[in-house]
């Protein structure tokens, strides 16, 4: 996970903001709200989750998977960019 409390506190205030969503697209079925304004809140929920998922997954590559001291230019290192490169147009 977070290797510093900043990062540690960015992630928690992200899924905080994700629960909230969630209860509001709660709150909008239990209304018999409008589909499209469900199905808006839904897309941005699914956004917000492979975002977090996405920088959460980052994170453990580069510091768990790859030497975190490796050279920014190591071959190890840019394959991992390019692997993160892939899973966050496909998260997308």
């Amino acid at each position: 996970m977070p290797h510093t409390l900043r990062e540690r506190q960015k992630l928690l205030n992200r899924v905080r903001r994700i629960a909230g969503q969630i209860t509001a697209a709660e709150d909008l079925l239990e209304a018999d709200a409008e589909c499209e304004r469900a199905l808006h809140l839904l897309a941005a929920c699914r956004g917000a989750i492979s975002s977090l998922m996405a920088e959460i997954l980052e994170e453990h590559i580069m510091s768990h998977v790859v030497d975190p001291d490796a050279a920014g230019n190591s071959p190890e290192r840019e394959a991992a960019e390019q692997l993160l490169d892939i899973i966050k147009s496909y998260l997308r």
